[in-house]
């Protein structure tokens, strides 16, 4: 029976490239995002990886009952979940005195909260299939930055989280990583991905770690992985 995996923010960027590579891999692959229209494209693409299947599913991770319906579809399609990746995120970043309250709350309710809904929704599936949850936090979530306040409070908040379950969960065999990618070429932030991006870590290097961590052997738990750029610009020569 194939694994499945279930992805929030899957349409774009590291989800999307977690999509393709569990795809490849021969899972059964669920995604999520706020826009159908987003859904629809990355679809479209899914569709062409492998022979595995693709469920899209529209829910906002801000609200545990769309988090729950969601899950809850992959469990009546498949049988089961194996995988959760909780990587839907959101950043918006200006200087303390400058920052809205309206920005601060979108940060924290779908960066944190909404991590929070996915795992809880999560877990009665992945204790009965003794599964794997995976956080994409960020290098933001260890090193601090000017105008970053929001965005460093969220993702130093899903790495203590992320710790914090893994020790909550690892009597019912289930393991829990947390990736904190640095620079990664994606449309985050309202960013386009150029040549110019190619240093960066690509989603699907993302992807690629994911699948190793799945087959890495039972016994092992890398809990917190920092990846960066090799070699950025300003170490070059």
């Amino acid at each position: 029976m194939k694994k499945t995996a279930y992805i929030t923010g899957g349409s774009k960027g590291i989800g999307l490239g977690i999509a393709e590579a569990l795809l490849k891999d021969g899972v059964n692959v669920a995604i999520t995002a706020r826009t159908q229209n987003d859904l629809n494209e990355a679809e479209k693409h899914l569709k062409t990886i492998g022979d595995a299947e693709v469920l899209v599913i529209k829910s906002d991770v801000r609200n545990l009952a769309d988090e729950e319906n969601a899950i809850q579809q992959v469990v009546d399609k498949w049988g089961q979940l194996d995988y959760c990746i909780a990587n839907a995120g959101v950043g918006k970043f200006s200087s303390i005195d400058e920052m809205s309250e309206e920005d601060w709350n979108a940060v924290i309710d779908i960066n944190v909260t909404g991590v929070f809904n996915t795992v809880k929704s999560a877990i009665p599936a992945l204790k009965k299939s003794k599964g794997y949850i995976f956080t994409i936090a960020s290098l933001a979530g260890t090193n601090y930055f000017e105008k970053g306040a929001a965005y460093n409070a969220s993702k130093f908040a899903i790495v203590g989280f992320s710790q914090a379950i893994m020790l909550d969960l690892r009597s019912y065999d289930i393991k829990v990583t947390t990736i904190m990618p640095g620079s990664v070429a994606t449309y985050f932030n309202g960013h386009t991905p150029t040549a110019a991006d190619a240093w960066k870590i690509q989603p699907e290097d993302i992807g690629q770690m994911v699948v190793d961590l799945v087959h890495m052997n039972p016994r092992t738990l890398p809990s917190k992985v920092e990846v960066r750029p090799a070699v950025p610009p300003s170490a070059r020569k």
